[in-house]
């Protein structure tokens, strides 16, 4: 799974956002170290609907007037597993990097 990937899957895992959100809740998290652009970004959001770990979103009835021509996205329970496994390689990974001393 690619960074990008990962970050997507992260970014949805709190409920449906539009694309620019996702792309701005990213810019945010990471402290603006990964900037994704809306053309990236739209092409990913495809593969992972192909993949079916992302859906589009029902309506969402809190979205702010003026959204309605926005696509909401949301996790699918395969989305959802794919990002626990994701998270629990990289677990893996810093602990291995712990034991050789490069990480405190």
């Amino acid at each position: 799974m690619t960074p990008q990937v990962f970050q997507i899957l992260l970014s949805l895992a709190d409920g449906p956002l539009h694309g620019y959100a996702v792309i701005a809740e990213i810019r945010e998290r990471t402290g603006g170290e990964m900037r994704l652009t809306a053309s990236t970004l739209y092409d990913a959001l495809a593969r992972l609907v192909d993949q079916k770990l992302i859906e589009q979103a029902p309506a969402v009835p809190d979205a702010a007037p003026g959204d309605a021509r926005r696509r909401y996205y949301q996790l699918t329970a395969a989305g959802r597993t794919a990002a626990e496994q994701e998270s629990a390689r990289l677990a893996r990974l810093l602990q291995m990097a712990r034991e050789k001393r490069f990480l405190a």
